[in-house]
């Protein structure tokens, strides 16, 4: 068991909060368009941006259990976060406009498979880009600051 653990320690929690995230994604979805009867792009919009930012959280800190040891690693982490989530909504935003607009398909439904397709890209973004180990950046960022505080004291 803890072999297989192991060999799946990233898409294990990236699956189950993965769900979660998907979750809070569709049912802020619903509640905006269906009770409160907003126009489903906009509920989809207010959705997914909720949504990501508990991806973020999870993701940082349990799914890739990243640490960022300076300011700039963590911008530069977050941004990236951010940057291609943006990039999934566009494909997210896409899917609902062509099933719901074009095809005439149900709200709901046409949600499901947006976050089916969308979870996937996340998760290849999210491990080979956005989480990789950022060891070289961190070290080379406390190396400058290391160099510029002796630089300073040498003074």
């Amino acid at each position: 068991m803890k072999e297989l653990w192991n060999k799946y320690k990233d898409t294990i929690p990236y699956l189950f909060f993965g769900v979660l995230t998907t979750l809070v994604n569709i049912g802020l979805f619903t509640l905006f368009a269906y009770p409160m009867n907003w126009n489903y792009q906009i509920a989809n919009v207010v959705a997914y941006f909720l949504s990501v930012v508990f991806a973020y959280v999870t993701n940082k800190l349990w799914v890739f259990n990243s640490h960022t040891n300076t300011w700039k690693a963590f911008m530069l982490e977050m941004g990236s976060f951010f940057l291609f989530r943006a990039g999934s909504w566009v494909i997210d935003q896409g899917i609902m406009t062509i099933g719901v607009t074009l095809l005439g398909q149900s709200k709901f439904i046409v949600k499901l498979i947006a976050n089916v397709v969308v979870v996937i890209l996340n998760y290849i973004f999210s491990k080979f880009i956005i989480f990789r180990k950022r060891e070289k950046f961190d070290q080379a960022d406390k190396r400058a600051s290391v160099e510029k505080e002796e630089s300073i004291k040498a003074k």
